[in-house]
């Protein structure tokens, strides 16, 4: 079968299945003898008095639920993304720099007592 055949089969394959909805969209609807009977028709948003609510709380609902939408992603990703870059760092100890050094420290400045000292550094096991 060559490319010219295919294309053929392919369109007479094509015509035969939209051949139903070419028929449908040739029929004329019947006429609604009551068009508004249901309160659908041109007044179906004003509520018969004006404007309804419909009018006012569809598109605001709209943007609060997409404003939603966006923080909950953006909450996401930023949980997802890792340590941020502007974030605040923790300051690390120097290196070298101990716990029995910082309590020596704080002996050689009087902030703690001799029994004291030595009892911490009982706890920690120097």
């Amino acid at each position: 079968m060559n490319n010219a055949s295919s294309a053929l089969a392919g369109a007479a394959t094509a015509a035969l299945a939209l051949a139903p909805a070419w028929a449908l969209a040739q029929q004329t609807p019947a006429p609604n003898p009551e068009p508004n009977r249901y309160g659908f028709g041109p007044y179906m948003m004003m509520d018969w008095t004006g404007w309804g609510y419909g009018m006012f709380l569809g598109p605001l609902f709209m943007i609060l639920v997409l404003a939603a939408v966006i923080v909950v992603a953006v909450v996401i990703i930023r949980g997802l993304g890792g340590p941020q870059p502007w974030a605040p760092k923790p300051h690390p100890m120097p290196p070298g720099r101990t716990a029995l050094d910082i309590l020596k420290e704080r002996y050689a400045r009087g902030e703690i007592d001799k029994q004291e000292f030595e009892e911490r550094r009982r706890v920690l096991g120097e």
